[in-house]
């Protein structure tokens, strides 16, 4: 096992300066999946589980759903609740049971709304409540991505270490394109932050600035 005296930060700019492998690259067509931007994990004035990396994150991920709206590329939003009893957390409720554990995200409670800042669409939007990390899991994701034919699944969001990862393995295993925008995702370490972007840009995803992704989209709406 490789050792080092350098911070899981420090490392993962050192990938994204010099990569060591290729690309997935952009395929034809994308999905938005913006992962539980609610209240429970964005209102950081409110809620210590809440966290926030990149001050801009609300509108960027706004840009982004705008964008994909003009292509007519679905744009879906996650959130996750509870019943009262937490039976539905199943074994992952178990660790803890206190007024910040996530089991206690109840249904219609702050926690589980969305940020007020988001511009979510209600009509066209697609939106899944889901129990566990990864948007696949139980829910109706991968039908949506096969009903609109895409290749290519880009994933913002939170938190780099839990869902965002899951998810980004979960849609590899399903053979899509899978894209994390550096700036659009968050954590409530930077440790666990950068760890994870090194992981994903190593194995399961490509990592990039948020930029690049906008001048994709762009490039696509002017030949559309």
């Amino acid at each position: 096992m490789e050792t080092t005296t350098k911070t899981a930060k420090e490392i993962y700019f050192d990938l994204k300066a010099k990569p060591n492998r290729a690309r997935f690259g952009f395929g034809n067509k994308a999905v938005l999946v913006n992962i539980d931007p609610q209240k429970a994990y964005t209102a950081t004035d409110e809620f210590i589980t809440a966290y926030e990396t990149d001050p801009k994150q609300v509108q960027y991920i706004n840009k982004l759903s705008e964008q994909f709206r003009k292509l007519g590329w679905p744009v879906v939003w996650t959130h996750v609740a509870y019943m009262e009893s937490a039976e539905d957390a199943g074994v992952w409720g178990t660790r803890t049971d206190n007024e910040n554990s996530l089991q206690n995200i109840k249904f219609n409670s702050r926690r589980s709304e969305f940020d007020d800042r988001l511009d979510i669409d209600q009509v066209k939007d697609v939106i899944y409540l889901k129990k566990m990390p990864s948007a696949f899991f139980e829910t109706q994701l991968q039908s949506l991505l096969v009903w609109h034919q895409v290749d290519t699944v880009i994933l913002t969001g939170g938190s780099t270490s839990g869902c965002i990862r899951a998810t980004s393995v979960d849609s590899l295993s399903r053979g899509y394109r899978t894209i994390v925008p550096e700036e659009a995702v968050a954590d409530k370490h930077e440790s666990y932050h950068y760890a994870n972007l090194t992981d994903l840009s190593l194995k399961y995803a490509d990592v990039l600035n948020i930029d690049e992704i906008f001048t994709w989209l762009e490039a696509r709406l002017v030949n559309k």
